[in-house]
């Protein structure tokens, strides 16, 4: 079983030098989602867009692993609440419909952290299959939410808050099974 997540291969020869390497990629890893979330498309009859703020979250969940993954996203995710405008659509806040999905991707992170600890993106396959979990809980803490913020039934949340958005999950999880075993193989930890 592989200990090590990407994140690790970076050198810190102290610790107090690693304490300032973790504490730059963890605000690293929140700025990268924040700024993914401002890759942002409306979806016709659905109050969630589409954005690049989940992909970011998994690749820093899958590139500093549980702990640094976790701290990333709560930063991210406490920044915005406090009015940071780096949500979706550069909102910010606790109430809008799609913040169930924040939610969602803070402890999508840490799992996906976890799975990557254990060789979970070193193959395009267990990439895929990592990416796959960690969306499925976007979805489960995006999905509920959205409907009971909307007063939404399920399934009109179901076709509001994922079916739109089956497609590009599966091009970012397509993207992901190739860039994190290339960076482990460019590392030369395959």
């Amino acid at each position: 079983m592989s200990t090590a997540v990407l994140a690790d291969l970076v050198p810190a020869a102290t610790l107090p030098r690693a304490r300032v390497r973790d504490a730059a990629l963890i605000v690293g890893g929140a700025a990268l989602t924040g700024a993914a979330a401002q890759l942002s498309l409306p979806v016709p009859g659905s109050p969630v867009p589409v954005t690049g703020q989940t992909f970011a979250a998994l690749l820093v969940g899958a590139s500093l692993g549980t702990g640094r993954g976790l701290l990333s996203m709560l930063l991210y995710t406490l920044a915005g609440v406090a009015g940071a405008p780096w949500f979706a659509e550069g909102s910010s806040g606790s109430g809008a419909p799609s913040f169930g999905y924040v939610i969602g991707m803070t402890v999508a992170a840490a799992l996906v952290g976890a799975l990557a600890r254990r060789g979970g993106d070193r193959t395009a396959l267990r990439t895929v299959g990592t990416m796959a979990v960690g969306t499925a809980v976007i979805y489960a803490f995006g999905v509920t939410y959205l409907a009971l913020d909307t007063g939404m039934s399920a399934a009109a949340a179901v076709d509001a808050g994922l079916t739109p958005f089956l497609f590009g999950d599966a091009l970012k999880a397509a993207l992901a099974m190739g860039a994190l075993p290339a960076a482990w193989r460019l590392a030369g930890r395959a």
